[in-house]
């Protein structure tokens, strides 16, 4: 009897260890916001400092990955870590936010938009992402660069950016489970990441300039509903896995960029405005992009 007594003792505590470290490690949430895919957001007007309302527009913006928040904690969320991925990433009002929230700003950054992930997070949610520059469709569709990029690929498949995200995350084995934006920008990350991401749509795209959009408030509400949904079923969607080694695909609108990038013995140039690399993983692929992007001969300090 006394051993049993003992072995029940011993059991019991392992379940309260157990149990406690699970509560401990809590739920972690990653979250990548880009603006084009903002609830009212149809032109520069609303994208960066010059525009005559980009300073109440990143108050939408802010508000709707605060939105983005609140439906995750009712999700059971414990622990937040936001890329602010929009321009100079300094787009986000900081001061707004709850103070267990980290916030990652301005570049460069080797993991571009989803800097920060790792393996410990539980899912990602993007907020405010946009269509791919290959779409013809789609509220200021791009990739990256709406001036320098015509088309960007990996393994063969031309993804928008939350293609390249998604695939960083599945690195880690993080899967995707939410994203606002148009109606284009939702459709084409469900159809290539997985169909049972949730999808906040908070405007239809007219054109490249143009949209049907909610209120803010209104897209708010649909974006922490999705947001909710999407963390209470992460379970049932797969991590965006890419095989390896990562075939990447760059197309330039110019033709001295591909001149210049194929001088590296890395890179092929494969016509007049394209090159590959092939990276060993997609983290690889993510610093090559970087590279790309914020290279200068000019840089200072």
């Amino acid at each position: 009897m006394r051993r049993l007594s003992r072995l029940l003792v011993i059991v019991s505590l392992a379940c309260t260890t157990a149990a406690s470290a699970f509560a401990q490690k809590g739920l972690k949430v990653y979250i990548s916001a880009d603006m084009e895919g903002i609830a009212g957001v149809v032109t520069a007007d609303q994208l960066g400092p010059e525009g005559f309302e980009y300073g109440r527009f990143r108050e939408f913006m802010t508000a709707s990955v605060l939105a983005a928040i609140d439906g995750a904690r009712e999700a059971g969320a414990t622990e937040f870590v936001v890329s602010d991925s929009h321009g100079n990433g300094e787009s986000l009002l900081i001061d707004k936010f709850p103070d267990d929230v980290t916030i990652v700003r301005s570049w460069p950054r080797p993991l571009g938009m989803m800097e920060g992930i790792d393996s410990t997070f539980d899912a990602v949610m993007f907020v405010g992402y946009h269509a791919a520059t290959t779409n013809p469709h789609g509220v200021r569709a791009h990739t990256i660069s709406s001036a320098h990029y015509a088309a960007l690929k990996l393994n063969g498949i031309a993804v928008p950016e939350a293609g390249i995200s998604a695939a960083i995350a599945g690195h880690f084995g993080v899967p995707v489970v939410m994203i606002s934006g148009d109606d284009i920008a939702v459709a084409e990350a469900q159809q290539l990441i997985d169909r049972n991401i949730a999808g906040a749509v908070v405007k239809r795209a007219i054109g490249f300039h143009s949209a049907a959009t909610r209120t803010p408030q209104a897209g708010n509400a649909i974006i922490r509903a999705q947001a909710k949904a999407g963390v209470e079923r992460r379970a049932q969607i797969k991590p965006w896995i890419l095989k390896k080694p990562v075939q990447f695909d760059l197309t330039f609108k110019n033709y001295r960029p591909a001149e210049v990038m194929a001088l590296l013995p890395i890179i092929q140039r494969t016509d007049a405005h394209s090159i590959h690399f092939e990276g060993k993983d997609m983290l690889e692929v993510s610093r090559l992009l970087e590279f790309i992007g914020e290279y200068s001969s000019d840089l200072t300090p």
